[in-house]
């Protein structure tokens, strides 16, 4: 039982705790959490009994109450009283800023997970210790308070009431939620009659509505999915101003940023409408997968961040099968590989010896590579079968914990197939091979090997489900590789080598495994002639080329391959493969400006090449019943010709901006092709001519709306000049940004600028480790140190951090260290690759 009084004035609170504890074997101390909280020594009982001892270890979070005998066994009760801060951190029991009728006021707000809970009341907070929750609020009464349960009687006495909630089922501390401000909210129902509603600033409510409806429908899909009722009698949606994360699925009160639930018809982009729907989807499926059966322990976290990322596209695409989710899911994927093919990334399973240890863990490995292992998995086992399998898992653990074996043992028991061992191999070591494939006769013979981005070999073995295509997507092939080496018979529906014609194989098919294939010379020719004859689905274009890109920063493939394959893009309309493109062109336009100064200006010619002719078939204008996919790659394209310099495209987007700045609502800038007309205008600004920049600060200062506002920060650090780049990183320390938001500002600086970035980091270290906490502080690191390319300073930056990391951050530090030698050994091989010069001028000769 938990009751909490927050004073939103002087940003503090107090409470009282009452915990059912059963004492199982004799001892004579109680060893709970609690951090940053006084407790009143004199309120402490267990039973009658006072304690002798309090002693807090505050670098562990724990709390250890001893007492002069030993407690009787059985259960009793332990009562404490306490005080805490209401924290500008964002994270345990905190305050958030808003504005009401021009003035600021706090809301109180909690976020809990991970270790967090502890900051907020005395508690086992530990995700196995499930118990039941009855909290009791006292607020002024013009407040509205929620938590995770509904209302079950008020209280009024004048200005302040007393809400008591009905009890809670078992659950995790990580997901206990109290939220108190002043909302409106608008209110929806599911088919079976759980009440959800999304609750916001006054005057928005309007803009939670697209989010309400994706809301009832996940529940009413994941009941299904999970063949079981959703377990809470309601379920509340909360916009947040100042939210650490993008969302917290807390039991029955989930807790979003404004710009991760809010969505406006007028002013919100496209692909705000995609992610708000992806969100909600997540957190929603977390309801079960997580809350319902909860991880033991931060070990096992990937199954509940895998699994909501996997669902929550198998959600989306049921209610926009018109998005073409799961090609975009590819995202997910590559970036996992991406980070997963470094020395210093982590098995999905990862060891956690301390509470500081688990927000690191909250990253691509967890998220996508753990979502990407589960679409390996279903894909293999079959939709209908690994479904029936999930549901038979809930029902078993449903209100308690479980660990991956669990899961998998359910998988085995259901389906007979060999799921444990197979899945241990992708859980259990860091990693992924590639899959080598050479032609022998009329054999194709694979062979695995760990693949590592900086060209080393590692030792890992995975069991792997390979699947394959040739000459067709009818007939494709399974089979699991369990050896090193392996081969696959060629038939004749492989079409004709001999003639050279239609012959072409094909291996991960759509992307289904988490592996990487390197073709021998005939495979990838027979591959690139699909590719350019139209015979390749979306997701294997996707493949096909980030598969190249990674071989050739690994140095197995040449640049120049790389650059011709791309070329064979250059007719694609499509988003999702577009959008990869667009990835892999902008590293090579980064890597090329220091590898080969003097062919980085051809080079960007060329990749401008590749994506003008899509581009200019769309335009700057959207068109009337145009896809949600094409109205998504309208401003990727236009964003990515001005990045690489393309004068028509920037002073087009300059030209609108001029218009846009006298007549806010003129239909030449709508706000999906804001942001490309925003780095135009940031191309041509600089310390002397600022007119341009000044524009954006007042846009951003003056916009009403999030997501336009975050636009403006996003690329107010993307220009060359040193003051302005220093002007825009140092708004970090003022008001003027939310601390939440410092990351989306520092994602803008330029690889030209990074000096500069660099110099700003290290002077202002002090501050920065000071203001920001927790996860909010490894988006500094991650984005400013792997813009650079050498070792010398990937030497230098090792040196500042030795005595300046701290267990938060030390692994992040690490990766973005390992990219700036694989960027450097990347740039080596392409400076002393022979030949390079005349592919590009004959790729930029082709009609």
């Amino acid at each position: 039982e938990l009751f909490l009084r927050p004073d939103l004035v002087a940003c503090t609170f107090s409470g009282s705790v009452a915990i059912s504890v059963a004492v199982s074997a004799p001892t004579r101390f109680l060893v709970l959490n609690a951090l940053d909280l006084s407790v009143n020594r004199t309120s402490i009982r267990f039973q009658a009994l006072e304690p002798t001892e309090v002693v807090f270890f505050k670098d562990d979070g724990v709390l250890v109450l001893g007492f002069a005998k030993q407690l009787p066994l059985g259960e009793g009760l332990l009562k404490m009283d306490f005080n805490g801060i209401l924290n500008d951190q964002m994270r345990g029991f905190y305050r958030s800023k808003y504005q009401y009728k021009g003035k600021e006021r706090n809301m109180a707000v909690t976020q809990f997970e991970s270790v967090d809970a502890r900051r907020c009341f005395p508690c086992w907070d530990e995700p196995a210790f499930k118990a039941k929750f009855k909290l009791t609020l006292e607020v002024p009464s013009e407040l509205v308070a929620l938590s995770n349960m509904p209302v079950g009687n008020a209280t009024f006495a004048g200005p302040i009431k007393t809400v008591r909630y009905l009890e809670s089922p078992p659950m995790s501390t990580y997901l206990v939620a109290i939220v108190v401000g002043l909302f409106e909210y608008v209110e929806g129902m599911t088919t079976k009659g759980t009440r959800v509603r999304v609750y916001t600033q006054i005057g928005k409510s309007n803009q939670g509505k697209f989010a309400l409806d994706v809301g009832v429908k996940s529940l009413n899909l994941y009941k299904d999915y999970f063949d079981t009722p959703f377990p809470l009698p309601k379920l509340d949606m909360v916009a947040i101003p100042d939210f650490a994360a993008g969302a917290m699925e807390n039991y029955g009160l989930v807790t979003y940023r404004e710009v991760a639930l809010l969505f406006d018809d007028k002013s919100s982009s496209a692909s705000s409408r995609q992610s708000v729907a992806i969100t909600v989807a997540h957190e929603l499926a977390h309801q079960w997968f997580g809350n319902l059966v909860t991880m033991e322990w931060w070990t096992h976290l990937w199954l509940n961040e895998g699994f909501a990322t996997w669902v929550s596209h198998l959600a989306v695409d049921s209610f926009f099968p018109q998005w073409n989710i799961w090609t975009q899911f590819l995202d997910s994927t590559t970036t996992a590989l991406r980070l997963d093919s470094l020395e210093a990334s982590h098995p999905i399973e990862v060891e956690i010896h301390h509470a500081s240890e688990v927000d690191q863990i909250f990253d691509a490995i967890s998220y996508d590579k753990g979502a990407s292992v589960i679409r390996m998995l279903q894909s293999y086992l079959g939709a209908e079968r690994f479904q029936k399998a999930m549901a038979s898992y809930m029902k078993k653990y449903a209100f308690s914990n479980a660990k991956t074996e669990d899961l998998w043992a359910v998988l085995e028991k259901e389906t007979g197939e060999p799921v444990k061992d197979l899945m241990t191999t992708w859980t259990k070591q860091k990693g992924y091979p590639v899959i080598n494939a050479k032609i022998k006769g009329d054999d194709i013979e694979i062979e695995q090997a760990q693949f590592l981005l900086d060209g080393s070999s590692g030792s890992g073995m995975w069991i792997v489900p390979i699947t394959s295509g040739c000459g067709a997507y009818d007939t494709q092939k399974k089979f699991l590789l369990k050896l090193k080496r392996d081969k696959m018979v060629i038939g004749s529906q492989c079409g004709d080598r001999k003639k050279g014609g239609n012959f072409w194989t094909k291996l991960n098919i759509n992307g289904t495994g988490f592996y990487r294939v390197k073709y021998d010379d005939e495979l990838a020719a027979a591959l690139q002639n699909a590719l350019e004859t139209k015979k390749l689905s979306l997701m294997d274009k996707i493949g096909t080329v980030d598969d190249l890109y990674a071989l050739s920063i690994a140095r197995q493939q040449t640049f120049a391959s790389l650059l011709r394959l791309l070329y064979g893009y250059r007719g694609e309309a499509d988003y999702s493969v577009l959008s990869h493109i667009n990835t892999v062109t902008t590293s090579i336009a980064k890597v090329s400006a220091d590898a080969t100064p003097a062919l980085a200006g051809d080079i960007k010619q060329l990749l401008i090449k590749i994506l003008l002719s899509p581009a200019e078939k769309l335009g700057w204008d959207p068109k009337k019943g145009e896809s949600h996919l094409d109205v998504m790659l309208r401003p990727l394209l236009l964003t990515a010709l001005v990045q690489l310099g393309h004068g028509k495209t920037i002073n087009e987007g300059v030209r609108r901006f001029n218009i846009f700045t006298r007549d806010r609502g003129t239909s030449l800038l709508p706000p999906d092709t804001r942001k490309a007309a925003y780095l135009a205008v940031m191309q041509n600004v600089s310390s002397s001519n600022r007119s341009g920049y000044d524009a954006l600060r007042k846009i951003y200062k003056e916009s009403a709306e999030g997501e336009e506002r975050l636009q403006v920060l996003g690329i107010l650090s993307s220009c060359r000049d040193k003051g302005i780049v220093l002007e825009s990183l140092n708004l970090i320390f003022t008001s003027e940004v939310r601390n939440q938001d410092a990351y989306i500002l520092l994602r803008g600086i330029q690889p030209e600028a990074r000096e500069i970035s660099w110099n700003w980091l290290k002077e202002n270290w002090e501050l920065i480790s000071k203001t920001f906490a927790g996860s909010l502080i490894t988006d500094f690191v991650e984005t400013i140190v792997p813009l650079f390319t050498s070792n010398e300073k990937a030497a230098e930056i090792s040196k500042f951090f030795a005595t300046r990391t701290k267990p938060g951050f030390e692994r992040t530090l690490k990766q973005s260290l390992e990219n700036v030698r694989i960027s450097a050994r990347w740039a080596e091989g392409i400076r002393s690759e022979p030949g390079l010069a005349q592919t590009v001028r004959e790729l930029l000769a082709k009609p």
